[in-house]
């Protein structure tokens, strides 16, 4: 195996790259100015020692806390929980949430041996208890994970005195009701909104 097909190899691990975009990368790469590759390079081998998660949140940052849970202005009596530190930037990228974040780090998933205490729930709880959070918004995936550890959450937080709520699921804005799935149509009309 040369350089070509063990970067073609590599590239093809990473999530949503199948073998022929990682061909088609690692040709690009051939291409492209030494000054840039050298810069790229740099970036992926310090990646991992520049991120890491903020203490309070969860996300990834190169400052901590992150700048949004120190950014004074955000409503900090509402946390929106989420799945991954991704799914903060694609929440904070639709401008419709201006309050805190917690990452839970993945689902419960007692198939792949993960439970709640392999999750940032302890944490979450931790954070209603202290702080003067009056609402808790659940936005874990659609899936049979996602809901079982939203269902968990809300139980643990019942006592908590806060409102737990969970973002709303149905079809998506240019969709056809032709294409949408059982499931997406129940909630969909279990979420349905006066106009």
């Amino acid at each position: 195996m040369n350089a070509l097909d063990e970067i073609t190899e590599t590239f093809s691990r990473l999530p949503g790259i199948g073998k022929k975009s990682a061909a088609r990368i690692a040709s690009h790469l051939l291409k492209c100015d030494p000054i840039f590759m050298e810069r790229f390079s740099k970036q992926i081998a310090t990646l991992q020692s520049r991120i890491r998660p903020c203490t309070v949140c969860g996300s990834w940052t190169e400052n901590d806390p992150c700048p949004i849970c120190s950014d004074p202005t955000r409503d900090r009596t509402v946390i929106c929980v989420v799945e991954q530190a991704q799914d903060v930037s694609t929440i904070e990228n639709s401008h419709e949430f201006s309050g805190l974040f917690h990452v839970l780090g993945g689902v419960i998933s007692p198939l792949d041996g993960i439970g709640p205490d392999q999750l940032r729930i302890a944490s979450l709880v931790s954070r209603v208890k202290d702080g003067e959070i009056k609402e808790v918004i659940l936005a874990t995936n659609p899936t049979v994970e996602g809901d079982t550890t939203a269902l968990y959450i809300q139980h643990v937080l019942k006592d908590t005195g806060c409102s737990v709520t969970r973002l709303a699921s149905g079809l998506p804005v240019g969709g056809d009701l032709e294409y949408a799935d059982r499931l997406t149509l129940a909630r969909s009309f279990r979420g349905r909104t006066r106009i």
